[in-house]
């Protein structure tokens, strides 16, 4: 009788300690992740480079290494306006980009960025996070295969600093400036 209650018990805790050992036995088991992500950005550029960079560290670590992003700067993988397209047909598993660098597939590609005489980073953020903005976003970029995380915000973009006051639309005639996404479309 003692024998096969010992024989219970180490039968019932032989499952229970596989059974609890599972998920780590599991997960020990799975493959680790690699992917590439391609900047649109150079290392050089730190404010925004350097954002990405630090969510590549931070997602290596919360797992342990099981999950490594690289991270490529502009021209290392693919040129710099040319990443959602890399992204779209499998070059690589991520980019980091401006939505708005990709406004002549599709003007709505301006809203996921500075869009002229729109909202400030506050009220973006808010758009995004908590307005529904990133899910209408997502529901868009989806007809391109892919979709949308936000690492950083570069807030509004001022349209220029000039030598003199500008006054007409005249005043912009042959002035050389760089002014990206639906901005850049007003002003041309």
């Amino acid at each position: 009788m003692e024998r096969r209650k010992f024989l219970a018990r180490s039968a019932l805790s032989a499952t229970a300690a596989t059974t609890l050992a599972a998920p780590a036995i599991a997960q020990s088991s799975r493959p680790d992740i690699r992917w590439r992500l391609a900047s649109s950005y150079p290392k050089s550029l730190d404010t925004i480079y350097g954002a990405v960079d630090m969510m590549c560290k931070r997602v290596g670590e919360l797992t342990d290494g099981k999950f490594k992003i690289s991270l490529h700067a502009a021209g290392e993988l693919l040129p710099a306006l040319q990443v959602l397209d890399g992204v779209q047909n499998g070059t690589i598993e991520a980019g980091h980009s401006a939505s708005y660098f990709y406004i002549g597939k599709d003007p709505a590609f301006g809203f996921g960025t500075a869009i002229p005489f729109g909202m400030n980073t506050r009220a973006q953020n808010a758009w995004m996070y908590v307005g529904g903005g990133i899910e209408l976003l997502n529901e868009f970029y989806a007809n391109y295969g892919v979709m949308a995380m936000p690492v950083g915000n570069t807030g509004a973009q001022m349209a220029g600093w000039y030598r003199k006051e500008m006054k007409t639309v005249a005043d912009f005639n042959g002035l050389k400036m760089r002014v990206g996404g639906l901005a850049g479309k007003v002003l041309a």
